[in-house]
């Protein structure tokens, strides 16, 4: 972290090894997992400031036992800071469950009369922190941290009262900084329930016809099915896919994300010429995902795109002069279209849905050409304020952390809370800790050795 020269008065820059009666690691080796007994925490564990216990591995009495010979368990109000794998992550133990970690794991158990266990937990979480830490290792490709030098890192200690008080002042701000999030989240859903509202309600007529009957469609409109509306519904091409300039781009079912594709990360192939021409995409066709997680994902190709090809585990759907494409695919958005995909899908592993079943999918089609543009017209007008406001959302959640490292930030520059000339210096505590080591290590050392019997002696 930031260490401010001019820091408050009764302030102490320290090592963290100076305000923590232990600093180690997790276990070194793995354990053999068992279905029931004790957790085994690893990085991955260390969820949203604590530990989730649901996954973790849990190992046997008898290991745990050894580890505990290794002190490897954290205690109540120790903290753990992932030094490895994930660097940064940070719990601190509020709970008296006996668990054990791995070694990407470090425990920090705080010196109680130093240092405040939240206070340094927050330590831990400054951005400060972590970014001087890693910087103890430049040059080095891998991100860890090595215990030896995280004992090392310096930090503003203030007075034990104040750091009571900052953590209150921290919990406050953030406690209303996740009331803020919260709502954004919820906005964000109802944003999704309305988007889904605005596609139903597009597909029931309601956007641009009055006096719509519940059940009934507008005068003119039909139920058909996709393969009475399409020119063509044809699948991919077969072929490995190659970062090399060595044919087409080679569109597959991953590079379509949130109905987007990324042209730039999409692939080539090698393909002959004659074959390319019955695979190019061309404005206006809609790909279908097929099979997989993604399966009845679709999206349009729209404008100019590079020369490519698309994928086995695509479905290419083509569409006459007399329907929109917009409005197909809009409806492939919409909760009628993904009723049926869930219908449809067979195969427990591996969900799908073939050209066949694709053809057979029930759809809306008004009257005539400029209806399906009208309604196309009509989402968009609403979906474009939806997408202003979730950028606004996604800019605001962004923000959201950067004020959190602010917070923390103003934290440990000694600028969040004001200062007490009553509190005892922090100096004055670090001075009384380390003669109390020192006492201690003087008397370890007159400590009279345990005398060894030789075998003579013993007989």
């Amino acid at each position: 972290m930031s260490l401010n020269k001019e820091m408050p008065k009764g302030w102490a820059t320290v090592k963290l090894l100076n305000v923590c009666d232990k600093i180690t690691d997790g276990s070194h080796f793995s354990p053999e997992s068992v279905d029931i007994g004790y957790p085994y925490v690893t990085v991955k564990d260390l969820k949203n400031d604590t530990v989730d216990f649901s996954k973790c591995l849990k190992i046997s009495k008898k290991d745990y036992e050894i580890l505990l010979k290794n002190d490897c368990n954290p205690l109540k109000n120790d903290v753990l800071f992932s030094k490895d794998g994930t660097v940064g992550k940070v719990t601190l133990v509020n709970y008296d469950l006996q668990f054990v970690v791995l070694s990407s794991l470090a425990i920090l158990r705080p010196q109680p009369d130093t240092i405040f266990s939240k206070y340094l937990f927050y330590v831990l979480k400054s951005s400060q922190f972590l970014l001087q830490a890693l910087n103890q290792k430049k040059g080095v490709a891998i991100r860890r941290i090595i215990l030896r030098d995280l004992k090392e890192i310096y930090l503003n200690l203030p007075p034990l009262p104040e750091q009571q008080r900052i953590v209150a002042k921290i919990e406050e701000l953030f406690s209303s900084l996740d009331k803020g999030i919260e709502n954004l989240k919820i906005a964000q859903q109802q944003l999704k329930v309305y988007r889904l509202a605005v596609l139903k309600w597009a597909f029931e007529g309601k956007l641009t016809s009055k006096n719509i009957k519940e059940g009934e469609l507008p005068k003119g409109w039909r139920r058909d099915v996709v393969k009475n509306i399409a020119l063509s519904i044809q699948y991919g091409y077969t072929e490995s896919s190659s970062k090399e300039k060595i044919g087409p781009k080679f569109l597959r079912i991953t590079d379509i994300q949130d109905y987007r594709v990324n042209w730039d990360d999409v692939p080539y192939c090698i393909i002959d010429n004659e074959e390319k021409q019955k695979y190019l995409l061309e404005d206006g066709d809609l790909v279908f995902a097929r099979t997989g997680a993604t399966v009845g994902k679709s999206f349009l190709i729209k404008g100019e795109i590079p020369e490519s090809i698309f994928a086995s585990y695509l479905i290419r759907l083509r569409f006459p002069k007399q329907v929109n494409d917009k409005y197909v695919w809009y409806y492939f958005q919409s909760p009628f279209y993904w009723s049926q995909i869930v219908d449809k899908q067979v195969g427990i592993g591996q969900p799908n849905v073939n050209g066949t079943k694709l053809g057979r999918l029930e759809i809306i089609i008004p009257r005539t050409l400029e209806e399906q543009k009208l309604i196309v017209a009509e989402i968009e007008s609403r979906l474009s304020v939806c997408d202003k406001i979730e950028e606004s959302i996604e800019q605001s959640l962004k923000q959201s952390e950067s004020l959190r490292q602010s917070i923390l930030k103003k934290t440990f520059d000694g600028k969040l809370v004001p200062q007490d000339p009553n509190d005892k210096p922090a100096n004055i505590l670090l001075e009384r800790i380390q003669a109390t080591r020192t006492l201690r290590q003087v008397q370890d050392k007159r400590k009279p050795l345990k005398k060894i019997r030789t075998k003579k002696e013993k007989s």
